[in-house]
Parts: C-alpha cells; sequence; structure tokens
C-alpha cells in the first residue's frame, strides 16, 4: 500500500509506482480539499458568468456559452471528440503512473472534480484495470489531451482497458473494479484531459531507465578498465576537486570503490604506459556530467509529478477559476531532452571501450575476445552491433523541445513535443542498455585471459553475476542469446546496488 501525499511525493514512491503493482490510498485531507473546490463550481455556475471549460467551448470555440441543460454534455463530448489517439498502447508500468499523477494532481484540490471522480482513478489502479491509452497523438500543449482523453473515456465505460495482460472493453473492465460508467459533473472532462502526466510518466520511465543505464555502465568502465589494465589515477579525488563538479567527484569515488583490491591493477602498477584513451581516463568527466543532467531532470521531474497542471485552476479561498497555461509540459520536454543526451553519450563511451577490448593492438588481448581467432570470429560483430545503435541514438537524441507545430486553428500556437521527447527515450534506453550489456559480457571475457590474476573483490562479484547468465566465450556460437541476457541485467536495475545513493530515485541503503 502505497500512500500519496500531493504535492510531496517522492521519486523513490514514483518508482515503486513503476515497478510494481499495487494499491495506492489518498489521505482523507487531500479528498477534503478536492470537495470544497468541486463545491466551488456550484457556486461559480451560480453566478452565471462564463468561465472557461466550465460553461463554455474549447479552444478556439471558448467565446461560445453553454446552457446549463448541456453542461454535462459538454463534459462527455469533450473527452469522446479528444480520443485520437494513435499506434502502440503505453505499458502498463507507464498507465500506473499516469493514474498516479492525475490523482496527485486532482487531489491538490485546484481542478474543481468531484472526491468520486478521484476514487474512481484510484480503484481502477487498485484494481489493475488499466486504460488502453494510444502512445501517440500529443503535442504536450494544451496537456497531453488525446492520451488521457482514453485514460478518461475509461470512466464513462468507452474504449478498452488491460487486465492482467488481458485486453477486454471498458464496460467490462469497470465492472471488474466494482464501478459504474460515470456521468462527468460541470470541468471535469476538462480537468481530466488537461495536464501533463502523460509526458511526466513517459519522462519518468526514462528517467528510471536511464538510472539502470547509468549504474551498469559505471561499473562497465570500471571492468574495462581492469581487463586493459588500464590505470586507476584518473580517478584520484584531488583531480576531481579542483574542478569542482558535483557528479564527477561523486562518481570517480564509485570507480575507485569498484577498483579497489584488484590485483590485475597491482601487476602493472609500474608500466611504462603514461595515458589511457579518453573512454577509460576521462570517465569521471563524461560521466559526472551525465550524473548531473540526470538529478536536473530528476529534480524537475519530481516538481512536475507533484504540480496542478490543468487549466483553468480554481482557486477557493477567492472563489475565482484563472485560465492560466500549467498545461504546456516545457520543462518535462526539456529535461528529456536532457535525459536523451545523456543516455546517447553512456552508450557512445562504452562502445569506444568496447572498441578497444577488440583491438589486439590497443588492448593486449587476444583478437576479437577470443581464442584461435581467425576460426573464431569472437566479439567482431557484436562490437559492430553496439556501434550501430550507438549511432542510431544520436539522431534519436535530437532535441524534441526546438520544434513546435501550431494546432486548434492558432489558438494553441506554440507546444512542447514533450510526449514524444519523453516517449523516444525508451528506444534509446534498449540500445544503450544492449550496447552497454555488450561492454559488460566483453569486459568479464577480458578478464578472464587475465587469469590467475583477479580483479577487485567487488568486480569479482559482478564478474560471477555475469558468467551466471553468459558462460566465458572459448569458440563462436550462436550470440543473441548472450547479448539479450546481458541486456537484460542492465535493465534490471542489478547494478543500483553499488552506486551507493548517487541516484536520485534509488533510496539509500544503511
Amino acid at each position: 500500500m502505497i500512500t500519496l501525499n500531493p504535492g510531496e511525493v517522492t521519486l523513490a514512491t514514483l518508482r515503486r509506482i513503476y515497478e510494481t503493482p499495487g494499491e495506492i490510498v489518498l489521505p482523507a485531507a487531500h479528498m477534503a480539499q478536492v470537495e470544497t473546490s468541486h463545491a466551488a463550481i456550484a457556486s461559480i455556475l451560480a453566478d452565471g458568468h462564463p468561465v472557461y471549460g466550465i460553461n463554455t467551448g474549447f479552444g478556439l470555440l471558448a467565446q461560445t456559452q453553454i446552457a446549463d441543460d448541456e453542461l454535462e454534455d459538454l463534459q462527455r463530448n469533450l473527452v469522446m471528440s479528444h480520443c485520437t489517439g494513435v499506434g502502440a498502447p503505453l505499458s502498463d508500468a507507464v498507465v500506473r503512473l499516469i493514474l498516479a499523477l492525475k490523482v496527485v494532481s486532482l487531489a491538490r484540490g485546484y481542478s474543481g472534480v468531484s472526491p468520486a471522480t478521484v476514487t474512481a482513478l484510484i480503484t481502477l489502479y487498485n484494481h489493475e484495470v488499466y486504460p488502453l491509452i494510444p502512445s501517440k497523438g500529443s503535442v504536450g500543449a494544451s496537456g497531453d489531451l488525446a492520451p488521457l482523453a482514453h485514460m478518461s473515456a475509461t470512466l464513462l465505460g468507452i474504449g478498452s482497458v488491460r487486465h492482467k495482460g488481458f485486453e477486454l472493453p471498458a464496460s467490462e473492465g469497470l465492472k471488474l473494479a466494482g464501478l459504474t460508467p460515470m456521468t462527468l459533473a460541470p470541468k471535469e472532462g476538462l480537468a481530466l484531459i488537461n495536464g501533463t502526466q502523460v509526458s511526466t510518466a513517459l519522462a519518468l520511465a526514462g528517467l528510471f531507465a536511464t538510472e539502470n543505464l547509468f549504474a551498469a555502465a559505471v561499473v562497465a568502465g570500471a571492468m574495462s578498465v581492469d581487463a586493459l589494465k588500464g590505470s586507476d589515477l584518473p580517478f584520484d579525488p584531488r583531480i576531481q576537486a579542483v574542478r569542482g563538479h558535483r557528479g564527477q567527484i561523486d562518481v570517480a569515488a564509485s570507480y575507485r570503490r569498484l577498483l579497489t583490491g584488484s590485483r590485475i591493477r597491482a601487476s602493472h602498477v609500474d608500466c611504462p604506459r603514461v595515458q589511457d584513451p579518453y573512454s577509460l581516463r576521462c570517465q569521471p568527466q563524461v560521466m559526472g556530467a551525465c550524473l548531473d543532467s540526470i538529478r536536473h531532470a530528476a529534480r524537475v521531474l519530481e516538481i512536475e509529478a507533484n504540480a496542478v497542471t490543468d487549466n483553468p485552476l480554481l482557486f477557493t479561498d477567492t472563489n475565482e477559476a484563472i485560465s492560466g497555461g500549467n498545461f504546456h509540459a516545457e520543462p518535462v520536454a526539456f529535461v528529456a531532452d536532457f535525459l536523451a543526451l545523456s543516455i546517447a553519450e553512456i552508450a557512445n563511451i562504452s562502445e569506444r571501450r568496447l572498441s578497444i577490448l577488440v583491438d589486439p593492438k590497443m588492448s593486449g588481448l587476444p583478437a576479437f575476445l577470443v581464442e584461435k581467432s581467425g576460426v573464431n570470429s569472437g566479439f567482431m560483430i557484436a562490437q559492430v552491433t553496439a556501434a550501430a545503435l550507438a549511432s542510431e541514438n544520436k539522431t534519436l537524441a535530437h532535441p524534441a523541445s526546438v520544434d513546435t507545430i501550431p494546432t486548434s486553428a492558432n489558438q494553441e500556437d506554440h507546444v512542447s513535443m514533450a510526449t514524444f521527447a519523453a516517449r523516444r527515450l525508451g528506444d534509446m534506453c534498449e540500445n544503450s542498455a544492449t550496447v552497454i550489456g555488450i561492454e559488460l559480457i566483453a569486459a568479464a571475457q577480458g578478464i578472464d585471459f587475465h587469469r590467475p590474476l583477479t580483479s577487485s573483490p567487488i568486480l569479482e562479484t559482478i564478474h560471477g553475476e555475469i558468467r551466471a547468465e553468459v558462460t566465458h566465450y572459448d569458440r563462436d556460437r550462436y550470440f543473441k542469446p548472450d547479448i539479450d541476457a546481458a541486456r537484460l541485467l542492465v535493465e534490471s536495475g542489478l547494478y543500483l546496488k553499488y552506486m551507493d545513493g548517487l541516484l536520485p530515485s534509488i533510496e539509500s541503503k544503511p
């Protein structure tokens, strides 16, 4: 059971929601705020003045006042007409986040919905009845209209849902949750479909995957240093301190901890090599910059996860409904672009280390990390796969936030493209997880060739975890299962435990 405290929901809680089905509950005090906000709608309607979205049309039709006997139709029509999403449906994990984020936003008490509407969303979540939300069709302002309309249509018994992996009509999903189709009160349809919850959920999913990537890449980089008999001197804390970037300082400490006690390192401490290639030597600088970007993105997304982003907003202390633009997802788009840059760079530098590992001229290891190279090709084409994926990410990393296109007859003339900015992070993370996975098994192979020398105690434990899934590559074999297994190790978050509180959504263990 997860208690949601709107305005105070943490990244660690959001990661739990994303990773594991369960139940959420809202404190009674917040439901009282929802009731107060809902009551304000009746007061506004009694005044008879036109208020956007409550008794007017939408977008360019905002000047059209709607009669009292058509207000319910107004909200229902809004939801149905906005169900225009296309593409593959979002995953259950992302939809869990969307439902939770919408509950948090509405429960702040500025949106005017009824307690019954908030309760219905919680009930869907708790019964694992997930609205089938198409992944495409939002420009990230005025909020995520189309995807949130598909979420909202479920409450009306319209559309489809997924339950325990099976798709079924929304009307049947409501029955499973013990609900009946709702009639939306004034403003409820608008409050439900207006907001940044889809963009934010996708960006959070990207953040969590990027943290998993980061942890695995630091581990892989440390293993590659040992496999290549590289120096640990570039991780000296004095080098990091005189530059001053927090991420660089912190990640260098992780490399030192991972490499401490390596007998491979001790075996070449007096070697004549003066400097290693940048992909080994500059890991604190590159990965530190990525860590700083990840931390910044995490701060912004935690704020957005707790934000009220529909329109207009109700301020019950003055009984006002004020139109603004909190639905514009520019902050989400920006940090999604920052994450994209980090994801691309993590794979870029990993692929360069892999390139050194397979090159006997630079590595001092058998060509392509296999005995009897020639008859065996070893890791030759695995490195090509990594190069292909790293290069694909370079295109995907192009900033989405610099794009905009006018919609709604130019009423909504500048948009964020946050939904795409966040959605593409999933593809990028899968690419990078594969690159890092290949480096992990290549570095483990390199360490094998140094036996009987051993790496550090921590890296030997990690080597054992890799070997439990992927055996030593002694001769050519069907390689794809090894690469898939290595990618799953990266995506599983296995290596987060070695980061010692470095990453923002991971709660430090005492």
